[in-house]
């Protein structure tokens, strides 16, 4: 879980850093309004673009830890229906006896 909540805080920090980085270009930019528009909407874009690669990278990776649980998971179980068969199997050698 440690690794899910530092790639929403690498995330933040992205979003965060890009706003400041829009901020302050539009306070000391020597271009026009549009040059400045045009280089927001790209940078805005890009972080979009980023932000979705990140959630989808996530997704994937949550996935796969999912698929890997259940995995262990039948393992435990199947372990677990022998071992209470294997109960069985010896109480009912005990009980004959």
């Amino acid at each position: 879980m440690g690794e899910n909540s530092g790639a929403g805080t690498k995330v933040s920090y992205f979003l965060a850093g890009l706003g400041i980085g829009a901020l302050v270009g539009i306070l000391f930019a020597p271009k026009s309004g549009e040059d400045t528009r045009e280089y927001l909407t790209s940078k805005a874009d890009e972080g979009r673009d980023y932000a979705q690669r990140k959630a989808r990278e996530l997704r994937e990776r949550a996935e796969d830890l999912i698929e890997r649980s259940k995995e262990i998971m039948d393992r435990q179980k199947e372990g677990v229906t022998a071992a209470v068969e294997a109960g069985k199997d010896a109480y009912r050698r005990e009980a004959k006896a």
